[in-house]
């Protein structure tokens, strides 16, 4: 599989709905190669969500095969999957889904502590994970006490704590105003040019889109379009 980090193979999903079956995602086969990053878009109802779902390895096919790493997640034991998937994937949500009672310390450990991770050197990584995203001074405050902005931020960090190779990013600016938005897309931005990480964003915001290296079009449960972005936008240059 080489640098193929996640593929598709004729993956279906259904859902059922009372009497009638919902197909979410229809015979869908791509493959996410290790330094992309790729935009999924396509309009409400499209599927984007359930292909979120999948391609984080949170649910399985109905029909089809979905490797991570060269690994079938059907074949894989819950305990054995949730091992890969929190050692290979970070999630970026368009609701932060921090914990209200933690500071954002505790919030970024929280990972590292679910991997078993020696506590000296989880809170020595956590602690330079909230300087990289610039909270050095807030990490002893509660997700009340902080801006959306600096939320989205703490949940970054938290994505980032087990060093993984995929950042998967569900609508991430969703919440966020136009400015904190752009920040936030400079900080992917540079996850992806600097560190090598391979980002996945879903999103409705064909702008955002502008700045991924490839556009992934979902249209009623199934891909319509799937090209490289040969104008890729810097973030950095639209800040004013």
């Amino acid at each position: 599989m080489g640098n193929i980090l996640i593929a598709f193979n004729n993956v279906w999903k259904t859902y059922q709905m009372g009497e009638v079956q919902v197909n979410a995602l229809k015979a869908v086969s791509v493959k996410f190669r290790k330094g992309e990053f790729a935009a999924i878009v396509g309009p409400s109802g499209s599927g984007k969500s359930t292909m979120m779902n999948l391609v984080g390895c949170l649910d399985t096919p109905t029909k089809g095969e979905i490797f991570l790493k060269g690994r079938n997640i059907a074949w894989l034991e819950e305990s054995d999957l949730a091992a890969l998937r929190g050692r290979t994937i970070g999630f970026v949500f368009q609701q932060y889904n921090l914990i209200p009672g933690m500071t954002a310390l505790e919030n970024v450990l929280l990972p590292l502590e679910i991997q078993e991770i020696d506590d000296t050197v989880a809170e020595k990584r956590a602690r330079k994970l909230l300087s990289l995203v610039g909270l050095s001074d807030k990490i002893q405050h509660k997700p009340s006490q902080l801006s959306g902005g600096q939320q989205q931020r703490v949940s970054i960090a938290r994505a980032l704590a087990c060093n993984p190779e995929i950042i998967l990013a569900d609508e991430p600016t969703g919440a966020l105003d136009s400015v904190t938005g752009t920040e936030l897309l400079v900080m992917l931005y540079r996850l992806w040019k600097e560190e090598g990480k391979t980002i996945v964003m879903v999103t409705h915001n064909l702008n955002l889109a502008r700045y991924a290296s490839r556009h992934i079009e979902l249209k009623d449960g199934k891909i319509v379009k799937d090209e490289m972005n040969e104008e890729i936008l810097d973030p950095k240059k639209t800040i004013t």
